[in-house]
């Protein structure tokens, strides 16, 4: 769906965003509280890579803590 900005879960949206600024900490780029649409289309990639790799690892400790099956 282009253009739809809607999360989710819309009360995650302050969580997502301080996971987004520990996570440019890790990976070595600055973040600017507000606009920061000047920085490289790199430092963003790294950035929403890094997010994607830990939610996702994230979910899979999770199911594999309540079901029981590993994959």
């Amino acid at each position: 769906m282009p253009g739809n900005k809607r999360k989710a879960v819309p009360h995650a949206a302050a969580a997502l965003d301080r996971f987004k600024y520990e996570i440019a900490t890790e990976v070595g780029v600055s973040l600017k509280e507000g606009y920061n649409g000047d920085i490289a289309a790199r430092d963003a990639g790294k950035i929403g890579g890094q997010m994607v790799r830990k939610l996702i690892e994230t979910a899979e400790k999770s199911m594999a803590g309540t079901t029981g099956t590993r994959f």
